[in-house]
């Protein structure tokens, strides 16, 4: 099992490294334009605080985007935010789906290693990649504050970063129970997947028959324009995502092992 693991890990290597620099350098990058736009955004601030729904639905109401606190959480907080779900969605999807696609799990369950363990060391392979690409990301947001010469808001900064962390593996959950399914990797769908839940969460910001049912989606408890306005985080939201992620992967394991794959 653990050479299965290691080797995935291998495999999805260069993809990791691929995600982590794109959506981190491009989180980088934003942070560090900061100091050029910063008379402009001064201005542009109340402005953008008063635009009614789109300011509710990106946390423009609640942060100021001229200070580096704010512009972080709407701008930075987006670009990650879509960013690791997209990548989580991806990797999961693939995980279990491409041993039939690619015709390799001919020559992997010819090894005695039973279907539970291969499905475990996958997951746990999933896991760390998730785990590797949030380090990165945040490094790469650490050094743009270092960068800049600002203190960087350390309990929401920890905080965002761990519920995004926890948000990816949800996403990673029900993208690993997806792959269990089928025979071929549903990019479209993993990808559906993610920018569903991302655009649930800016509905649920603007209609307010929503609000009430903010929590089933990821994204409730990972915004950063509720974390860095320093909201308490929400227990619900968290309770149902873990409840969630338990029932894909547990599904994901049941459904993988009783399975008749194709050759």
């Amino acid at each position: 099992m653990i050479r299965i693991f290691l080797k995935e890990l291998k495999m999805n290597c260069k993809s990791l490294l691929i995600w982590s620099l794109a959506v981190g350098g491009i989180g980088l990058a934003c942070l560090l334009l900061y100091s050029s736009m910063e008379g402009e955004i001064k201005g542009m601030a109340d402005a953008f605080s008063n635009m009614g729904m789109f300011s509710d639905a990106f946390g423009m109401s609640t942060l100021s985007i001229a200070t580096i606190k704010g512009y972080f959480a709407t701008e930075v907080g987006t670009v990650h935010g879509l960013g690791g779900s997209m990548f989580a969605a991806l990797t999961a999807a693939g995980m279990l789906s491409k041993e039939e696609e690619l015709h390799t799990g001919e020559f992997l369950y010819s090894f005695p290693v039973s279907r539970k363990k291969i499905v475990l060391a996958k997951s746990l392979c999933i896991l760390c990649m998730i785990a590797f690409f949030t380090l990165i990301c945040t490094a790469l947001y650490a050094l743009g504050f270092a960068l800049l010469g600002e203190e960087i808001p350390g309990k929401e900064f920890i905080t965002y970063m761990a519920m995004q962390f926890v948000m990816d593996i949800e996403i990673a959950g029900v993208c690993f129970a997806l792959s269990s399914m089928f025979s071929k990797t549903k990019i479209g769908a993993a990808l559906g997947l993610a920018l569903i839940f991302y655009a649930y969460d800016l509905m649920g910001r603007v209609v307010p028959d929503l609000k009430d049912y903010l929590f089933i989606g990821p994204f409730s408890y990972s915004n950063a324009s509720d974390i860095f306005s320093g909201t308490d985080l929400s227990v619900k939201a968290l309770c149902f995502g873990a409840c969630l992620t338990v029932i894909c992967v547990v599904f994901a394991f049941i459904h993988y092992n009783r399975r008749d794959l194709s050759a």
